[in-house]
């Protein structure tokens, strides 16, 4: 898995098909089609064999992606039969069709969806179902150290300083370079520091592939003396994790001119060990759910009104005209909120964005959503808190969509106003964050603002406190305000601090609206180029929590 991404494979064995041979079953195969990010346009993948005569086929062809947790990936899987002279048959004869997005599937705890095949008026078409599986690329990772005993002496004044060379053979018979271990000065009798190697780097996966190791003299100028060399391969070091194996350092220059050369020394192989490198699809496949949660600003300064402007709001420190003007309503198109018929607001494109792409990793698709910044009813106090859907007890929503409709229905009845304090909702989804550790849950808070952040403090010490836990938060910034405050947030420069504690891990990822509007007005692109970004340090960011933790992906049921 390089980043993100990932290679996997889908099979597709449906059932109960629609049959519509007259003297036999259908001979179905399934074609898929792919969709590009931030597309509507579809285009075909590739295509199954065709099975004869079933209508229960279990396709053997698979079909081979690149997979991108930040992307929606949106399949459409179409059934067709074939006719008696290898031809696709007209329309007529459709058998049905399914859609799906690829995070769907990597979603189940086993990578197993079954889909109800759809699109015949008044028949039902049966269902299909979707297997993804990642491609293994031998993600073990090896740690061993080496010793050498009674080396050649190289050097005229003193005794050698040895360092060992590691090559794995190529196919074509040549050696590549793979690792250098450090120099140990003025000795015949070395001891080198353990260090770690992938195995792919180090045999290219095959376990029996020879590995050469050249033990050198280091000399200042870079002529480095050879002292000898010996091989051995991945299967034969992998047993020094039982035993201690010998290896004799053979020069084959003075093996040629010596009679009773014995060896220019020998290399010892003291501790070797094996760990796996798990990777994102490991855990979400092991069970792992990614809990998510929304927090919307409701300040008034997502109103363009002139006092703001001209800094009568929280940044100067009073009330002043806060949420008094007719421009900081969300009803009127100079707030960040309004959303015109034909077009949602930034607020709900952001929300969008990322939301429909972490629902596929959540099995209940039940997300609490806060608003903060807003006098609520039915008393008009000011909450940095207050549930979307107006529930204390429970604050979840039904779905991306369900989120949307509290978000617009909370717009009609709070009033914008303020201040801009992160830390309050930062530190609900830490708490939640704090009661399950064991890796089978992982949090994502998604903020939404305008950036006019009140309570930098307090926000600093609550992100520093979460990056402990398993949780992670993304910042949306919409509107044209400078982010600095923000940008210190993210912590991609400088690691977030406060009262002398530094954040365990960077667990916060910032980014501007404004920069992934497409000109052209085309919401679908700019809300894919903005998840894409947003989502792109997730899977690392949780990989860091478990590895920080060794917490490894739980085993998926057979």
């Amino acid at each position: 898995v390089g980043g993100t991404q990932s290679d996997s494979h889908l099979a597709r064995p449906p059932r109960n098909l629609l049959d519509m041979d007259t003297f036999s079953k259908s001979d179905p195969m399934v074609v898929l089609f792919v969709q590009g990010s931030g597309s509507s346009e579809w285009k075909e993948f590739g295509r199954t064999e065709v099975i004869d005569n079933t209508l229960n086929p279990d396709f053997v062809r698979k079909f081979v992606l690149d997979y991108y947790f930040e992307e929606k990936q949106n399949l459409r899987f179409d059934q067709e039969p074939l006719g008696s002279h290898g031809a696709v048959l007209g329309v007529q004869d459709f058998l049905g069709q399914a859609f799906v997005a690829l995070g769907e599937v990597i979603g189940t705890q086993r990578g197993r969806l079954e889909r109800a095949l759809t699109g015949v008026p008044g028949k039902r078409c049966g269902t299909i179902l979707l297997l993804a599986e990642e491609l293994s690329n031998c993600r073990d990772i090896v740690t061993m150290q080496l010793c050498a005993n009674k080396l050649d002496k190289k050097d005229f004044f003193g005794k050698s300083d040895p360092f060992l060379v590691f090559y794995r053979s190529n196919e074509d018979g040549t050696f590549t370079i793979c690792h250098k271990t450090e120099v140990v000065k003025n000795t015949l009798n070395p001891v080198w520091q353990p260090f770690t190697i992938p195995v792919r780097a180090l045999c290219n996966g095959d376990y029996d592939r020879t590995v050469k190791i050249d033990v050198y003299d280091w000399d200042r100028d870079g002529s480095h003396d050879f002292i000898g060399e010996f091989a051995t391969s991945y299967r034969e070091l992998s047993r020094a994790q039982s035993q201690f194996t010998v290896y004799e350092v053979l020069n084959p220059r003075k093996k040629c001119k010596k009679k009773k050369y014995v060896n220019s020394g020998t290399v010892t192989l003291l501790s070797f060990s094996v760990e796996s490198e798990f990777t994102f699809v490991d855990y979400i496949r092991g069970g792992t759910q990614l809990n998510f949660t929304v927090a919307i600003d409701f300040t008034a300064s997502n109103g363009e009104c002139s006092q703001l402007r001209e800094g009568a709001g929280w940044r100067g420190g009073g009330l002043g005209a806060m949420g008094c003007c007719a421009a900081g309503m969300p009803s009127q198109p100079t707030s960040l909120h309004y959303a015109s018929p034909y077009q949602l607001s930034a607020y709900a494109l952001a929300l969008k964005a990322v939301g429909e792409i972490i629902q596929d990793y959540d099995s209940d698709k039940l997300f609490p959503a806060y608003g903060f910044g807003a006098k609520v009813p039915p008393d008009g106090k000011i909450s940095h808190q207050f549930p979307l859907n107006n529930n204390v007890d429970n604050p979840s929503c039904a779905g991306i969509e369900g989120v949307l409709e509290s978000y617009l229905q909370s717009l009609r009845t709070v009033q914008l106003y303020g201040p801009t304090n992160f830390a309050p909702v930062i530190n609900q989804v830490a708490g939640a964050a704090a009661q399950v550790t064991d890796g089978s849950q992982y949090h994502v808070l998604l903020i939404i603002t305008d950036g006019v952040i009140s309570d930098m403090l307090q926000t600093k010490e609550a992100i520093v406190t979460a990056s402990a836990l398993p949780m992670s938060i993304i910042i949306v910034g919409v509107g044209p305000a400078e982010f600095e405050a923000m940008e210190e947030l993210d912590g991609d420069e400088v690691r977030v601090s406060s009262r002398g504690r530094y954040a365990e891990r960077d667990i916060v990822q910032f980014v501007p609206f404004r920069d992934y509007v497409d000109d052209s007005g085309n919401q679908v692109l700019s809300m894919a180029r903005l998840a894409k970004d947003v989502l792109a340090e997730i899977p690392e960011q949780l990989l860091s929590y478990m590895k920080t933790r060794d917490i490894k992906p739980r085993r998926a049921d057979p």
